[in-house]
């Protein structure tokens, strides 16, 4: 059985890594302000942050992850929409059938849930809370708080050498 380290409580989070947490759902909005509108300057935006703020809190570690997770399906999305536009407009001569305008309509619809769930996520994490995303939530939540067999055992492993 997998056990997990106690999760913290507002009180005892400091406002810097509240804010470092909040930080990871803002990744979002990266493409918007390089002021392109590339899908994967989004993922990449999140993976840098996460990579950078991994270590500073568990409760960092957890929205930041819980962030970039959420970040991928959304890409992909974008990403598709992209490429099929451009052949369309390239191979087809701009002859858009009806799954491209559904799959479109899928599309904005993923990313208004996605933006209004980060929303959402950046706003408790800056008050210190948890909130846990369908599904990436407690994946999240499990590679954040999990106690790992070797911690906590304080061996020495690195010994001087005997004389």
């Amino acid at each position: 059985m997998t056990e997990y380290h106690p999760l913290p409580q507002p009180s005892d989070i400091p406002i810097k890594e509240k804010e470092d947490a909040m930080g990871g759902y803002l990744m979002m909005f990266a493409a918007l302000a390089a002021g392109l509108p590339l899908p994967i300057i989004n993922l990449l935006a999140a993976m840098i942050y996460f990579y950078l703020n991994r270590k500073i809190s568990r409760f960092v570690y957890f929205h930041s992850l819980q962030s970039l997770l959420s970040q991928l399906p959304t890409s992909l999305l974008n990403a598709g929409v992209i490429f099929w536009t451009l052949q369309i407009l390239i191979w087809q001569n701009g002859s858009f059938n009806n799954v491209f305008f559904g799959y479109l309509a899928m599309t904005v619809i993923a990313n208004l849930l996605y933006v209004l769930y980060s929303i959402i996520g950046a706003m408790k994490a800056r008050k210190g809370q948890m909130y846990y995303f369908l599904y990436f939530g407690s994946i999240s939540y499990h590679y954040a708080f999990r106690i790992k067999a070797n911690e906590g055992n304080n061996e020495v492993i690195n010994k001087p050498p005997s004389i």
